[in-house]
This record gives C-alpha cells, sequence and structure tokens, in this order.
C-alpha cells in the first residue's frame, strides 16, 4: 500500500505557473510508476502525463504537450507537475496516481486510469483568464 499526498494547487492568472508535488509513503518509491490525471467540473477524469519508475520514459497528454514537465526525485519520494504557460481550460482538480511498476513500454498503461492502483485526494488548480 502506498499513500499519495499532493500539495501545490491554487489560483493562477492565464500564462503563469504552478508546480504541482506529489510525496508517497508506505513503500518503496522507486519500483512505482506514477502520473498526474485532472478532472474538470462536469467532466471526466483525465490524463494529463506520467513517468516510469525509471524516470526513462514519460508521456503526456496532447493538450499539455510542450507546456507541463512530469519528473520524479526518488531520493525523496516526491513526484512533480511543473505547469507553464497555464490557460483557463487548465483548471481542474489534480489527482497523483501510482502502481507497481511491470516494466510496461506502451503509452496505453500509463494513459489510462484503470492502469493505476493508488490515488491521491487532489488538489484543486485553477487558471483565471
Amino acid at each position: 500500500q502506498v499513500q499519495l499526498v499532493e500539495s501545490g494547487g491554487g489560483l493562477v492568472q492565464a500564462g503563469g505557473s504552478l508546480r504541482l508535488s506529489c510525496a508517497a509513503s508506505g513503500r518503496t518509491f522507486v519500483g512505482y510508476d506514477m502520473a498526474w490525471f485532472r478532472q474538470a467540473p462536469g467532466k471526466e477524469r483525465e490524463f494529463v502525463a506520467a513517468i516510469a519508475w525509471s524516470g526513462g520514459n514519460t508521456f503526456y497528454a496532447d493538450s499539455v504537450k510542450g507546456r507541463f514537465t512530469i519528473s520524479r526525485d526518488n531520493a525523496k519520494n516526491t513526484v512533480y507537475l511543473q505547469m507553464n504557460s497555464l490557460k483557463p481550460e487548465d483548471t481542474a482538480v489534480y489527482y497523483c496516481a501510482a502502481r507497481t511498476s511491470r516494466g510496461y513500454i506502451s503509452s496505453y498503461y500509463y494513459t489510462n486510469e484503470d492502469k493505476f492502483d493508488y490515488w491521491g485526494q487532489g488538489t484543486q488548480v485553477t487558471v483565471s483568464s
């Protein structure tokens, strides 16, 4: 079992930046693939970004590619989401997710929320126009 706690959300103007953090506890962090998903009001939860346990493979939704960067610090048991050039449509609750790594290479396993076992409580990001 792993516990995930997100932080770093808030209110920012369009064009601004935020960095989300997700701290993991309970098990060895190194062996976990990590991801960020988000859910806007009235919409389904959607994939944002993911990173393999080694940090060697990263995946991004087309809507955030070039603006968001996912990274991890295994020594600190933390995964980050640096969000730049934020837009009002980025407004959502952002969730951190984790699963025991199985060495997946296909993006299917990183972009599908059903493939992740552990979830944080979410952090609100609001981008004003």
